[in-house]
């Protein structure tokens, strides 16, 4: 194991062989949420709560490097969100950013489709940071003061609702939000 974070390599040593085999296989697999599970449940009895689970797999993920097979991000480009966007069977009225989180990913933005009848919202993208990054390097663009996950959104929510002829909406493309007003049509 490369890292040592808070004592994972004596936990990592004392699970049995096949619960290490599993938990590198879903890893491998970037199976995140279920190598966590795996060592969750192995260990819970002693003691072993969802941070410390969540860490030693995290070491896994270091362990193996390039070598894990990593999600695939979601496209951001803007032929390839239209090509989505054709997909939805209700008129799209607006293309909106929003704020969303979790313990693995910290912040991340969904790219939605706001539909009005049936009214809905339909996922688009998901834009994590590293995701963001990686679009706005590939695009040879600057984030600016947002983040890149923000700033990434913002482009290709606006050029896709150009595209469209709709409005683009990011209550709050600063800072982090997921209580921030959401999109509505004006009567």
């Amino acid at each position: 194991m490369s890292e040592d974070t808070d004592g994972t390599a004596d936990l990592w040593e004392g699970l049995p062989e096949g619960i290490r085999r599993q938990v590198d296989g879903y890893v491998l697999q970037d199976r995140l949420m279920y190598a966590v599970r795996v060592v969750w449940e192995a260990r819970r009895a002693q003691g072993v709560g969802l941070y410390e689970a969540q860490e030693l797999v995290s070491d896994r993920y270091v362990h193996f490097g390039d070598r894990v097979a990593r999600t695939p991000d979601c496209p951001l480009d803007l032929e390839s969100l239209a090509a989505i966007a054709s997909g939805i069977r209700a008129r799209v009225v607006a293309i909106e950013a929003v704020w969303d989180g979790d313990t693995i990913h910290d912040w991340f933005v969904r790219l939605l489709a706001v539909t009005e009848e049936p009214a809905g919202e339909h996922a688009l993208a998901t834009v994590y940071r590293g995701t963001g990054a990686r679009a706005l390097e590939a695009e040879g663009a600057d984030p600016g003061p947002l983040d890149p996950h923000a700033a990434a959104a913002t482009r290709a929510g606006t050029a896709l609702a150009a595209h469209l002829g709709v409005p683009f909406h990011f209550a709050s493309p600063d800072s982090p939000d997921d209580s921030a007003p959401r999109w509505r049509a004006t009567p």
